[in-house]
């Protein structure tokens, strides 16, 4: 982090194993903090969505464009999720 640069304290929860895994790594020296370590994680999470979204983008460039409306409808039919936990089958 920059010096200088503003933060902003939350909170976050955590499973009981993960905690323990960076609390593991701050010991052992291999993470500077919890903090250090959970910001760390979260520029890299960041770096990937934008990752993903650039590659969507070309992809949708490469192969005619964004969705149309009849298309989007279509794939949020498919990709939504359950309330059981059953996934649609598709008619293919």
């Amino acid at each position: 982090m920059a010096i200088g640069m503003a933060t902003k304290k939350v909170t976050i929860t955590l499973d009981d194993e993960q905690f323990e895994a960076v609390r593991k790594l701050v010991r052992s020296g291999a993470a500077s903090s919890v903090s250090g370590f959970i910001q760390h994680a979260v520029g890299i999470a960041l770096n990937d969505v934008a990752g993903w979204g650039a590659m969507l983008d070309q992809a949708l460039e490469d192969t005619g464009g964004p969705l149309t409306k009849k298309e989007r409808a279509w794939a949020d039919s498919i990709l939504k999720a359950r309330p059981n936990g059953k996934r649609r089958r598709s008619a293919a």
